[in-house]
């Protein structure tokens, strides 16, 4: 089974996490990719710094997220490939999910709940209504 995760370093990855080595899910024979997605820095801005710069940024920002994980990875005897994006976290996920032809997504969520949901906006929320792919979704 080919299984995108999705990690923001929350308190909720970590439980995410933590479930799928409770239930199994990080064994030999499936393919992992875990992805991070930095927010991205508007353009204007970027325009006067230099580019190698920004990227440096995104990649720093990245391994504050990744690094633990890879750690989580390492502990566990579970080999993954390590990605990030830079972007809107919820259509960067989706389109990572669809396009890598992934058997199944997953990912934690806040679980702020409907009203929250509608206040605050939800990456899971906008995930599920963008994805092609099976999510696992847990809180």
């Amino acid at each position: 089974m080919k299984i995108l995760i999705a990690v923001d370093g929350s308190e909720h990855t970590k439980r995410m996490l933590a479930y799928l080595s409770a239930h199994e899910w990080l064994r030999p024979g499936n393919e992992y990719t875990v992805m991070t997605v930095v927010l991205e820095v508007p353009k204007r801005a970027a325009s006067y710094v230099d580019a190698r710069l920004v990227q440096e940024y995104y990649e720093e920002e990245a391994e504050k997220v990744l690094g633990p994980v890879r750690e989580f990875f390492a502990q566990k005897g579970a080999s993954a490939e390590f990605v990030f994006k830079a972007g809107h976290p919820a259509e960067e996920i989706a389109r990572a999910a669809t396009e890598g032809r992934y058997d199944l997504l997953a990912l934690g969520s806040h679980g702020h709940g409907a009203l929250g949901n509608l206040i605050m906006g939800s990456v899971a929320t906008k995930v599920l209504s963008l994805c092609k792919v099976p999510v696992l979704l847990l809180r």
